[in-house]
């Protein structure tokens, strides 16, 4: 079955994963949030290892080690954590991304640019914080 909107394994996994974190009391480890989301904890330690590196979480080492926010939750929007992941998101006129179209208007009739923005502004409208206590 085909989705218009497909939301990538790593992103999912690194905002999923930022909740958690958020909501925990002590440190988090990887081999916990992988078995809280059902998810491979080889994969999920690359995305850890990117949300350090963009500064999101910050890595303890040790026995009661793991990964804590670096960062005020309500500070860290959806959109900041999905595109350290996927990189920015690009709203084009055009689904094809091209300049010149054999028809006089869009078979999309702008769908895809509408998507897109609504995908971007309700990313960036939500973070963390608003997830905390769900």
């Amino acid at each position: 079955m085909a989705k218009l909107i497909n939301l990538s394994e790593a992103a999912s996994l690194a905002i999923h994963a930022m909740v958690l974190i958020a909501k925990s009391k002590t440190h988090i480890n990887v081999n916990k949030l992988a078995e809280q989301m059902g998810a491979s904890r080889n994969h999920l330690a690359k995305i850890m290892q990117q949300l350090v590196k963009f500064g999101f979480l910050k890595s303890v080492r040790g026995p009661n080690g793991g990964f804590v926010l670096n960062m005020a939750p309500e500070n860290i929007t959806m959109l900041s954590i999905y595109e350290a992941i996927e990189g920015k998101i690009e709203v084009h006129d055009c689904p094809l991304d091209r300049q010149i179209c054999p028809f006089d208007k869009c078979l999309m009739s702008g769908l895809v640019k509408d998507v897109s923005i609504q995908f971007r502004d309700y990313f960036s409208k939500n973070t963390i914080a608003d997830y905390i206590n769900q």
